[in-house]
């Protein structure tokens, strides 16, 4: 196992019945999703016996049924939909009690199959047009540099480049496990294991709420930018911020709130930008929230997340030459890479995320996806190294 540690009997039942529904759910060929959400003790897993592939502009997150939504970065693509045919929760280790219908069946279901499921995970969904890319340092650093030249034009005034990494798994690597180290190593991170036949396999451990919706009311939405390394005990009111990086979050915040202008809404609170912890990386960041229910609004999540998809944090601005730069450039498919995940009225709730600090699981290896904000005033060689830094959010759990 990975990160060898002591662990409770409790929790390593919870490892056991995860291990066993994903490999029940591979092996049928249904998709599956398990999450926990940030700052949240609760563990969640769907099955889904046929997800549902949805057209971007018909995405109408209140009309889903309760599960866990999953879109490529491409807005021209489907998104899927795993409706939850069967659901569990767990908390500390425990099964919770059914809270739902579809809960209590499960439970029924899961009673009587047990017998007969694998208890570990021995094989994953693969997606039909893997690319196989690694970058050189010499081929991000000429896109870095190329990205601007661009804005020096006046193209744009901020470009995200992004690239892969190819590497080897270790020999003991378990799903389960490295996503239950994920959970304890970033707690204020969405933290996710999504596979599916159409998408293929993907762990990741997201900081960017996309849109949220609380019990129909609440909108939430988030600007999240700039990146430095964080080290255990920094205070972070001392944290200093270069011009680039302030900058570099001011185009993600007016990004937002042209979003919120497109549709006339005025009446939202903005707070920050504030320095916060993601794992082993600091961000600025700027939350936003809306009041539905007092602007009368009740399909706002649903908007948002079309006018909002893709954001400037991960595809740069203004919005189209940004994307046509990164179709002609970037040389690859981002795939599921900087798109978007999450659960969809759960509990009455939506949490979308953006896919960040994500990795493609093969059967021995893995392809790690990061960019990097490039502004008039990058560094090349710098964006790289952010690059890195950002790999090492999933690395630091697989040793």
């Amino acid at each position: 196992m990975n990160n060898v540690t002591a662990v409770s009997p409790s929790l390593q039942r919870e490892t056991d019945y995860l291990s066993t529904l994903i490999a029940y759910a591979i092996e049928n060929q249904f998709s599956v999703a398990v999450w926990r959400l940030p700052n949240d003790s609760v563990k969640h897993i769907v099955i889904s016996r046929k997800p549902q592939l949805l057209k971007r502009d018909a995405t109408i997150l209140e009309e889903l049924e309760q599960g866990f939504i999953f879109a490529p970065f491409d807005r021209n693509s489907d998104t899927i939909f795993l409706p939850a045919d069967y659901k569990f929760s767990f908390t500390d280790g425990t099964l919770r009690a059914p809270e739902h219908p579809v809960e209590t069946t499960s439970h029924t279901w899961f009673e009587e199959q047990f017998q007969a499921m694998s208890a570990k995970v021995t094989r994953l969904h693969h997606a039909k047009n893997t690319e196989v890319i690694h970058h050189a340092v010499t081929d991000y650093t000429s896109l870095v540099a190329a990205g601007v030249a661009e804005i020096e034009k006046g193209t744009m005034e901020k470009i995200v480049p992004s690239r892969t990494k190819m590497i080897d798994l270790p020999p003991e690597f378990d799903i389960v496990q490295s996503f239950q180290n994920l959970c304890r190593t970033y707690p204020n991170a969405l933290i996710s294991f999504v596979s599916s036949p159409e998408s293929g396999s993907w762990l990741g451990a997201t900081p960017e709420v996309l849109v949220s919706v609380e019990d129909k009311q609440i909108f939430r939405t988030v600007a999240l930018a700039g990146t430095q390394p964080y080290q255990e005990g920094t205070n972070l009111k001392t944290v200093a911020w270069t011009q680039k990086e302030i900058e570099e979050q001011a185009l993600v915040e007016r990004y937002v709130i042209s979003c919120f202008k497109k549709i006339r809404v005025r009446e939202y609170d903005e707070h920050g930008p504030k320095t916060v912890v993601a794992g082993n990386l600091i961000h600025l960041k700027s939350d936003f929230t809306v009041d539905m229910k007092a602007i009368d609004f009740p399909q706002l999540g649903s908007v948002m997340l079309q006018l909002l998809h893709p954001t400037s944090a991960v595809c740069g601005m203004p919005l189209e030459p940004a994307l046509d730069f990164l179709r002609k450039h970037e040389g690859y498919n981002r795939q599921f890479y900087a798109g978007f995940l999450g659960p969809v009225n759960v509990a009455g709730n939506t949490n979308i995320f953006v896919n960040l600090r994500c990795m493609q699981l093969l059967d021995s290896k893995a392809i790690l996806y990061a960019g990097a904000g490039v502004t008039i005033d990058s560094i090349p060689e710098r964006e790289w190294n952010e690059t890195e830094i950002k790999f090492n959010t999933l690395l630091n759990v697989l040793k």
